[in-house]
């Protein structure tokens, strides 16, 4: 996975995490967020959520 790729996902799983934490649900996040700022499908958006990115971009940026 290259490092753009890994950005983006931190940033969408940054956006899902503060606004959960207001208590909005993960769905509501997608549909009124994720969606319309990057065009993504749900299940990529529930896969990016389960992808350890700031460890593999934390690893990526040590080995280069």
């Amino acid at each position: 996975m290259n490092k753009n790729r890994l950005k983006r996902i931190v940033k969408i799983q940054n956006i899902t995490l503060e606004n959960t934490k207001k208590g909005v649900t993960q769905q509501w996040v997608y549909d009124n967020l994720i969606y319309p700022q990057f065009f993504i499908s749900q299940s990529t958006y529930y896969e990016y959520l389960r992808i350890p990115a700031k460890a593999l971009l934390h690893k990526y940026d040590k080995n280069n």
